[in-house]
C-alpha cells in the first residue's frame, strides 16, 4: 500500500490530534460496512429525486465524524455536492442573533465537489453550470459570441431557473442566478462577486442587498434552510446528482442553557425531518451526528421534544443483537478487536512510509497492544477507537525516535492496567463493577486469534 507522504502526514497528525483527516480516509477505513451500506442506500434514493434524513449516534471518539467524512467522500465520488458544518455556541440551527445564519454560512463555505474537495466550490459550480449551457448551445451550430448565441444561452438559463420559482423564495433565487449569468457573459467580476456574496448569506440587511443588487430579500436565521432546499434543486439542474448536508456536534444544542431556545432548535430539526420524509424536499440528504446523551436525554436532549421522540425512538424488536440500519438513528457499536488489529496494521504501514523506515512491530506485539488497551479498567464500556489510535501512534512515534527501545518494554512501562476510562464529559469512571468489566473484556480475547 503506497501512500503519498503529504497524505500520510495528514492522516497520522490528524489521528494523533484526535480529529478526522479530510484526506486519506480510504487508507485507514476499517469496519462500518453495515452503516456505510445503509447511508449509500440513502444516496441512491436521493439521486432519484428523493430525500433522506439520518442521525449518527455514538460516544465521543467512537467514529461518528469518521463515518461522516467517509460518506462525504463516497458522495462526492458519485457526483454529489456535499456541505458540512460542526455546530458550536455560535452556530446553531435556529437563533435570534445570527446563529442559524452562521451555520448556513459554514455549510456554503464548505460546499465541496469531487474536483474541489477542500470546499469553496460555489463559484466553480456556477461557472461550470454556465459553461455547460454555452457548450450545449454551441453544438447546435450557432456562432459563439453572436447576439443570437447570448440570447439562446439566456433562454436556456431561464428554462432552468423557472423550475425553482415555484419553491419558497425561488423567484428571488432564480433572479440572482440570471444576474450572475449576465455578469458572467459581460465579464463583470464585481457583480459576480456581489451575487456570490448574497448566496453565501453575507449581506447584513435588506438595505445593503437592495443598494448593491436591487433585491429586497436576504438570507436570515429563520429561512436559511429554505435556501438549502433551493440549492439542492438547482444543483441537479446544474448537472450534479444531488446535495448532501452533514451536520456534526449536535451536543452543542443539548448544551444550550435556555429551554425555549433548545426547543426552537429541535423544532428546526423536526421541520427538516418532516420535509425529507414527506417529499417536500428533493435531491437532498441530511445527516446529523451526536452523542447518545444529546439524543436520548428526555430533559434536555432531542427526546425532550415529544414530536421528535415519538418519531425517532426505537421499536420493541431492535436491540443489541439485531440492529435496524434502516431506522432514522444509526447507533455506532464499538469496533471489534479484530477491526482494531487491522487498523493498527495499517497505521504501522503508513507511519513507516511517512518517516522512511522498515516496520519492526510484529503481529504478536500488535495483538499484545490491543489486549493491553482493552483490558484496562472500564475499557469494556468506555474506551473508544480515538483513545486506542492516539495511544498507538504515540507508541510508534516513541519507537521511531528511540531505535533501542522495544514495544514489549514500552507496554510493560505503560500505566495501561491502572488507567481509567473517561465518560463523555471527561469524568473519570471506575465503577464498583469495573473488575467484572475487565474480566469480560479479557474473556473476549479468548477467541481472538491472528
Amino acid at each position: 500500500m503506497k501512500i503519498p507522504k503529504r497524505i500520510a502526514s495528514s492522516v497520522i497528525n490528524s489521528l494523533k490530534g484526535g480529529v478526522v483527516p479530510r484526506v486519506g480516509l480510504p487508507y485507514v477505513a476499517v469496519g462500518r460496512e453495515a452503516e456505510i451500506d445503509a447511508l449509500l442506500h440513502d444516496v441512491d434514493i436521493i439521486t432519484q429525486g428523493g430525500a433522506a434524513f439520518r442521525f449518527i449516534v455514538g460516544k465521543y471518539g467512537s467514529g461518528k465524524s469518521f463515518l461522516l467524512q467517509t460518506i462525504r467522500n463516497y458522495a462526492m465520488d458519485r457526483n454529489f455536492v456535499v456541505c458540512d458544518a460542526d455546530l458550536s455556541p455560535e452556530r446553531r440551527l435556529q437563533g435570534s442573533q445570527g446563529q442559524g445564519l452562521a451555520t448556513y454560512k459554514e455549510l456554503i463555505r464548505n460546499m465541496s465537489t469531487k474536483t474541489r474537495p477542500e470546499g469553496g466550490a460555489l463559484t466553480l459550480i456556477l461557472d461550470r453550470w454556465i459553461s455547460g449551457i454555452q457548450s450545449d448551445v454551441a453544438q447546435s451550430g450557432i456562432d459563439v459570441g453572436s447576439e443570437e448565441f447570448d440570447q439562446r444561452c439566456e433562454a436556456r438559463i431561464h428554462e432552468v431557473v423557472s423550475t425553482l420559482s415555484e419553491l419558497v423564495h425561488g423567484f428571488d433565487f432564480a433572479q440572482l442566478l440570471v444576474m450572475y449569468f449576465r455578469a458572467y457573459m459581460q465579464d463583470d467580476d464585481d457583480t459576480k462577486a456581489k451575487v456570490v456574496k448574497w448566496f453565501r448569506g453575507e449581506y447584513a440587511n435588506k438595505t445593503e442587498a437592495r443598494a448593491e443588487l436591487g433585491v429586497r430579500i436576504v438570507i436570515g436565521d429563520d429561512d436559511w434552510y429554505e435556501y438549502i432546499k433551493l440549492f439542492a434543486s438547482f444543483l441537479v439542474q446544474a448537472g450534479y446528482a444531488g446535495m448532501l448536508v452533514l451536520i456534526d456536534e449536535l451536543v452543542n444544542i443539548y448544551k444550550i442553557p435556555n429551554a425555549i431556545t433548545r426547543q426552537y432548535n429541535y423544532e428546526k430539526i423536526l421541520t427538516m425531518y418532516n420535509d425529507t420524509l414527506q417529499g417536500k424536499a428533493q435531491y437532498l440528504g441530511i445527516v446529523m451526528g451526536g452523542t447518545p446523551q444529546c439524543v436520548e436525554d428526555k430533559r434536555r436532549g432531542i427526546y425532550s421534544y415529544e414530536a421528535l421522540r415519538s418519531r425517532l425512538a426505537e421499536g420493541r424488536f431492535a436491540g443489541e443483537q439485531y440492529k435496524d440500519m434502516l431506522a432514522p438513528i444509526i447507533r455506532l457499536a464499538p469496533l471489534t478487536h479484530e477491526e482494531m488489529f487491522v487498523l493498527s496494521e495499517k497505521l504501522v504501514d503508513i507511519h513507516a512510509q511517512l518517516y522512511g523506515y522498515e516496520p519492526r512491530v510484529t503481529s504478536d506485539q500488535l495483538l499484545e497492544f490491543i489486549k493491553t488497551e482493552f483490558e484496562r479498567v472500564g475499557a469494556n464500556t468506555h474506551i473508544t477507537p480515538r483513545e486506542v489510535i492516539r495511544d498507538f501512534i504515540e507508541l510508534l512515534d516513541i519507537l521511531y525516535q528511540n531505535p533501542d527501545a522495544s514495544m514489549d518494554e514500552l507496554l510493560l512501562q505503560g500505566d495501561f492496567g491502572q488507567g481509567a476510562a473517561e465518560d463523555e464529559g471527561g469524568t473519570v469512571m471506575i465503577s464498583a463493577g469495573a473488575s467484572q468489566a475487565q474480566a469480560r473484556s479479557t474473556e473476549d480475547f479468548s477467541a481472538f486469534t491472528i
